[in-house]
């Protein structure tokens, strides 16, 4: 497993971690490796809201760590993606759009509505302390088991990243991780937020799952990332909405 998370960390963030073809082998024999790598990336992120000295500057830095963690790929994904499904042609065409290296409409609504709302979410974690830490390691985590679930249930379009990861990928893989994610549901406690956001995380996971399937014939890296980033952002919402309520 450590050899699995040193893959899933080579290549679901930016940290300086060696990948070889060894470390990629044992990620994909084991895929739910990318649970882990939420709680690092989850852990990071939570930085800037909890020591910034304002509401304003803990959301920006919210935003800035977590796409110094995760790079800019998925968010990537997300605007292909997007742009995709944006198209009413046949099938082709939307794939032909997802492929296209110029940012259309679609991708540009999209990628603006998912910074803009970690932004607005930031500013709010900002003023929940140490909850903040809960919350966001929580929703990373459900979006990372969104991605697995996707594997899981997905059907891959070509070969590339996602079919080399849905591979190995089965029900298993989605038990183990749904264990795996039951620390971030308890670590808000006593609040209920940590397991609130995880719910719509995963709904956030079908959805882009099943519109992919339908929209674009199957699943990918793209739509790999834009289950990230849809699913971080969902969770988000719903965890912090959580906190203020109970």
């Amino acid at each position: 497993m450590v050899s699995a998370l040193r893959g899933a960390l080579g290549f679901l963030t930016t940290l300086p971690v060696r990948v070889d073809e060894r470390t990629w082998a044992a990620f994909r024999r084991r895929p739910v490796a990318t649970m882990l790598a939420g709680y690092v990336v989850g852990g990071v992120a939570a930085v800037p809201p909890l020591y910034a000295p304002s509401a304003p500057l803990g959301a920006f830095g919210f935003v800035l760590a977590v796409y110094l963690m995760t790079g800019i790929n998925h968010v990537d994904g997300l605007t292909d993606v997007a742009d995709a499904v944006a198209v009413h042609g046949t099938e082709s065409d939307r794939v032909a759009a997802m492929r296209d290296s110029h940012l259309g409409v679609g991708g540009l609504l999209a990628g603006g509505l998912v910074v803009l709302g970690l932004f607005a979410v930031g500013w709010e974690l900002t003023a929940m302390g140490r909850g903040a830490v809960g919350v966001i390691v929580a929703a990373e985590v459900a979006a990372k088991l969104g991605m697995v679930l996707v594997l899981v249930r997905g059907v891959p379009r070509h070969e590339g990243l996602g079919s080399a990861l849905a591979e190995h990928a089965s029900l298993g893989t989605l038990a183990l991780g749904t264990v795996l994610a039951l620390p971030a549901a308890a670590i808000t406690w006593p609040s209920p937020a940590g397991a609130v956001a995880l719910t719509p995380g995963l709904l956030a996971a079908v959805a882009v799952c099943r519109l992919s399937n339908s929209r674009i014939g199957g699943i990918s890296g793209d739509v790999l990332g834009a289950t990230n980033e849809v699913a971080r952002l969902a969770a988000l919402l719903a965890g912090v909405i959580a906190w203020t309520l109970w």
